[in-house]
C-alpha cells in the first residue's frame, strides 16, 4: 500500500460539524487500514455496474442535442450557428483552466480512500476548492473586463448580423463555462470514492435540463443569445445542487471549508496537475482547433457543416469517457494495493469493450446518417466521408483511452504529454493544408494518421512505464 505524501501534513482528529452531520446522514466509509484488496469479482460487478450507468446517463445526454439540434439550427440560423459553435471551441481551449488541479485532486484522493484517511483527503478536497476559485473567479472578472477590447468578429470570422452578436455570445458562453470550473470538481469527488453512478446521473441531469430551458426560449420568442444561455447555465446549474447534496449529506466530512486549506496541499496539487494542465492544454488545442482552422479557411457555413455530425459524434467521445473514467480510480486503488494481474487483464477486456462502445454506433452513423440529416435537419448537412472520418477517430482514441487511465492512475504524465507536443503542430500544419486542397471532410483522416504515429505510440509506453514503477 502506497504512504500518504509526506509533504501534507495529517491531523487525525475529526472535526466536530462533519462527525455530528455523519451520524445524521448515511456516508460513504472506505476501506478499513490495511484491508486487503477486494476479491477481483467484486471490483468487475462495481465497474459493470459502471458502464452500466454511464451507458444509460450517455443515452440521456445524447437524445437532448438531438432534439435541440434542429430546433437551434433553424432558431439561429446558418452563420450565428456557426459562431456558437465556435466560441464552444474556445471553451474547450480553456478546459485547461483549473490548471489540473482536478484531475490531480482525483489522482491523490485514491491512496485516501484506500487509507481511510478522511483527514488528509478532506484538506485536499478544500486546498482544490480554493486553488480553482483562485483562477476561475478572477479570470471571469478579467474577462468581463478586457472583453469589450476583443475583436471578437475578427476573431471568429463572423460577418452579418452574426457579428453583431459576437461579444454577447463570447461572453455569456465564457463566463458559463469559467464558474462551471470550481463547481465540477464535485464529479472529481465523486469518482475519486467510487459513487461513480451518481456521478453519471448528475451529468445527465445537466444535459436534461438544457432541453425545457432552451424550448422555453424558443417557444417564448426570447432573443437568440437567450436561447443559448439557457443551454449554457443548466450544467452550472446542476452542479450547484450537486455540489449541495454531495458535501452537505452523501460525504459531508469531505465538505471544503477555509479552516482546511493547506499551502502545501496547494503546492502538491499545482505540482501532480501542472502535468496535467500541460497534457489538458495540448490536447484541447488539438482537438478544439478544427471549427476555427475551417473558419478562417472556409468560413463559418462550413464550420456549421463540420460541427454539426462532429456534435454527434461528440456524445459517442462523451460515452466512451464515461465508459473509461471510471477506470481511473479503481486503477489507483488496485496500484495502491499491487494488484498489478487486476490492472493488466482490466486493460485487455476494456480496450475491447470501449473499441465496441465506438464502432457499433459509428458504423450506424456512416451508413445511414446522410439519411437521417437530411430527413432531421433543414439544411443539407454532412456526407460519407466526414462521418466515416469522424468513426475512424473516435475508434483510435477508444481504443488507447484504457491505458490512459492506468498511467493517471499512476501520475506518470510525461510520456503522453510528449506524444501531444508532437501532434499539435503536425495536426494543426496538416488540417490547414488538407482543408485548402481537400475541403473540410479531410480533418478528422488528418487527425487519426498523425495520432497514430505520434500519441498512441507514447501512450504505449507510459502504459508499461505506469506498471514498471510498482513493480521497483
Amino acid at each position: 500500500m502506497r504512504a500518504p505524501d509526506s509533504r501534507f501534513e495529517r491531523q487525525e482528529q475529526p472535526d466536530a460539524a462533519a462527525a455530528g452531520a455523519g451520524r445524521a446522514v448515511q456516508t460513504v466509509e472506505p476501506p478499513a487500514p490495511g484491508a486487503p484488496a477486494p476479491p477481483t469479482p467484486r471490483r468487475g460487478r462495481r465497474l459493470l455496474s459502471w458502464i452500466a450507468t454511464a451507458a444509460l446517463s450517455r443515452a440521456v445526454s445524447a437524445v437532448v442535442p438531438l432534439f435541440l439540434l434542429p430546433v437551434t439550427l433553424s432558431y439561429l440560423g446558418t452563420d450565428l450557428y456557426g459562431l456558437w459553435a465556435a466560441v464552444l471551441a474556445v471553451t474547450g481551449m480553456v478546459a485547461f483552466a483549473d490548471l489540473g488541479v482536478g484531475l490531480g485532486l482525483m489522482t491523490r484522493l485514491a491512496p485516501c480512500r484506500v487509507d481511510g484517511d478522511w483527514a488528509t483527503a478532506r484538506r485536499y478536497v478544500s486546498s482544490a476548492y480554493a486553488a480553482v476559485c483562485g483562477v476561475a473567479l478572477p479570470t471571469c472578472g478579467l474577462l468581463w473586463l478586457v472583453g469589450g477590447f476583443v475583436r471578437w468578429p475578427a476573431l471568429f470570422n463572423a460577418t452579418g448580423a452574426a457579428a453583431d452578436d459576437a461579444h454577447l455570445v463570447a461572453l455569456v458562453c465564457l463566463t458559463a463555462f469559467l464558474l462551471n470550473i470550481p463547481l465540477s470538481l464535485v464529479a472529481r469527488v465523486q469518482y475519486a470514492y467510487q459513487q461513480v453512478a451518481v456521478s453519471n446521473i448528475w451529468q445527465a441531469a445537466a444535459s436534461a435540463l438544457s432541453l425545457p430551458l432552451a424550448l422555453g426560449a424558443v417557444f417564448a420568442k426570447l432573443p437568440p443569445i437567450a436561447v443559448i444561455a439557457s443551454i449554457a447555465i443548466s450544467p452550472l446549474l446542476v452542479n450547484i445542487v450537486n455540489t449541495v447534496w454531495t458535501f452537505g449529506w452523501r460525504l459531508p466530512r469531505l465538505a471544503p471549508r477555509p479552516r482546511f486549506v493547506d499551502g502545501r496541499g496547494i503546492r502538491d496539487l499545482f505540482g501532480l496537475g501542472g502535468l496535467f494542465f500541460l497534457v489538458t492544454l495540448v490536447m484541447v488545442l488539438a482537438d478544439n482547433a478544427d471549427p476555427l482552422l475551417i473558419a478562417h479557411v472556409l468560413g463559418l457555413a462550413s464550420v456549421t457543416a463540420y460541427a454539426v455530425p462532429a456534435r454527434l459524434f461528440t456524445q459517442l467521445g462523451a460515452l466512451v469517457t464515461l465508459v473509461n473514467q471510471p477506470l481511473w480510480p479503481m486503477h489507483g486503488e488496485a496500484l495502491a494495493r499491487g494488484d498489478l494481474d487486476w490492472v493488466r487483464r482490466t486493460v485487455r477486456r476494456m480496450t475491447v469493450v470501449s473499441t465496441l462502445v465506438a464502432v457499433v454506433p459509428s458504423t450506424l452513423l456512416v451508413a445511414f446518417g446522410e439519411q437521417f440529416f437530411a430527413a432531421w435537419l433543414p439544411i443539407p448537412i454532412g456526407n460519407r466521408a466526414l462521418l466515416l472520418g469522424l468513426a475512424c477517430w473516435w475508434i483510435v482514441l477508444a481504443a488507447i483511452s484504457p491505458r490512459f487511465m492506468v498511467q493517471n492512475a499512476a501520475g506518470v504524465v510525461r510520456p503522453q504529454l510528449w506524444g501531444y507536443l508532437l501532434y499539435l503542430p503536425l495536426s494543426v500544419l496538416g488540417k490547414l493544408v488538407g482543408l485548402h486542397w481537400l475541403g473540410v471532410w479531410a480533418a478528422p483522416y488528418i487527425a487519426v494518421v498523425i495520432y497514430s504515429l505520434t500519441v498512441v505510440p507514447a501512450a504505449i509506453y507510459g502504459y508499461r512505464r505506469a506498471l514498471t514503477l510498482r513493480t521497483t
